[in-house]
């Protein structure tokens, strides 16, 4: 799987290729949301079942990133793209045959939570940064992030359509089958992957440089607010709207916005990042988010603050991904750029699970998902703050300086 790099895998094959699979593997697994209600309905689960296995698919996602980028970079990311893909679409399958929470918690949430390791941002986001040059990797790592939020765009109304046409399980093994097409598109990822500048670090050298940088304990703490929100948003969004009196349709629309207004967010936040201050941008994104909810919240719920809200917060959405890893990569290179990328994304994937599990929960107790809605917000504060002290300078090495 991981041959020698040849001509044709370019930086622009890889980073089409490497698109292609953040379409897949992000839009299906964006399309949760849609499953919820049917789901619980059918087997008599609460919100919070459901909600749970989400918030271990996500809690796993991230645990397993850093030894999914370890893995890509001492190994090769083909192998780890064609195995994940093959977990994943496993995981679909049997979760479309799940009938306990417990079958439910180990399909959807470890087995997704594998696969995804695998096929999303610190193993594909490490290939394309090795193969931008500096000045166009911002640039790059925001076009492939657009990527994922094309899939969201575009699986979403898909993921409905094989819900109304063939019930929720037939959509679930069809959606596997799309995410099997993840497993050939590996081949152009094997990059036959060799040291860049910094090669001569060990793993554990690395990881002791990391964590004694207070810019990196900011980045994993921004991001652990991003996973927080956008996991509570994607799942929990269509049922508050279905809640507030609109319909289904409206609620998949809502977040099939937010994919597609995110492929211009995504874009533009990689394309300044390579040409201002990344800590900056996030501090913005983070601080324009909580506005965005507090209005969103204030405002009348209608059909169009919906979408508008969907529309504002998708320009917002995954705009923390080509900023975030553009920062690790320029703070401490390219040589565990997967590594050390999965680990912060480590951060985004615990609030994540948080941000699933406790909105389910929140509604269970309360009937309302206003605390959630709340905690959102005062969480976006907390993360401009953890943003705005960043050092984006270059870590100068002794055997390099």
């Amino acid at each position: 799987m991981n041959l020698p790099r040849t001509s044709w895998r370019t930086p622009l094959l890889i980073l089409i290729v490497g698109g292609l699979i953040l379409t897949l593997s992000m839009g299906v697994r964006h399309t949760a949301g849609l499953f919820l209600q049917p789901m619980t309905m059918a087997h008599g689960w609460s919100r919070e079942t459901f909600s749970f296995a989400i918030a271990i698919q996500n809690l796993v996602w991230g645990l397993a990133s850093p030894f999914a980028g370890a893995f890509a970079d001492r190994h090769g990311a083909g192998r780890t793209v064609f195995g994940a893909a093959i977990l994943y679409a496993l995981g679909l399958v049997l979760m479309a045959q799940a009938s306990s929470p417990l079958a439910f918690d180990l399909s959807a949430g470890v087995l997704i939570g594998l696969g995804l390791s695998g096929t999303t941002f610190a193993v594909i986001m490490g290939v394309i940064g090795r193969h931008t040059t500096p000045e166009r990797r911002s640039l790059a790592l925001g076009i492939a992030g657009a990527g994922g939020s094309f899939g969201q765009f575009a699986v979403l109304p898909v993921g409905q359509v094989l819900i109304n046409a063939w019930g929720w399980q037939s959509a679930l093994v069809l959606l596997a089958c799309g995410v099997g097409l993840i497993a050939p598109l590996a081949y152009a990822m094997a990059d036959g992957h060799k040291p860049a500048a910094g090669g001569g670090q060990s793993i554990g050298e690395a990881l002791r440089e990391a964590t004694t940088q207070k810019s990196f304990h900011y980045l994993f703490w921004g991001y652990f607010v991003c996973g927080f929100q956008t996991a509570f948003i994607m799942l929990h969004l269509p049922s508050f709207l279905v809640d507030g009196g609109l319909s289904a349709n409206v609620g998949m629309t809502a977040v099939a916005l937010i994919g597609l207004f995110n492929i211009f967010g995504s874009f533009f936040f990689g394309w300044a990042g390579g040409r201002g201050s990344k800590k900056n941008l996030l501090v913005t994104i983070y601080a324009v988010r909580g506005v965005a909810i507090l209005i969103f919240m204030l405002l009348p719920l209608t059909t169009a603050s919906a979408w508008g809200f969907a529309a504002v917060m998708g320009i917002l959405w995954l705009g923390t991904v080509p900023l975030t890893n553009g920062l690790v990569a320029q703070i401490f290179g390219l040589r565990y750029l997967s590594m050390l990328a999965g680990i912060v994304f480590l951060g985004h994937q615990l609030g994540s699970f948080l941000g699933a599990w406790l909105g389910g929960r929140i509604f269970d107790e309360t009937g309302s998902y206003g605390l959630a809605w709340t905690i959102s917000i005062v969480l976006s504060v907390l993360a401009a703050l953890c943003s705005w002290p960043v050092n984006e300078k270059p870590l100068l090495r002794p055997a390099c300086a």
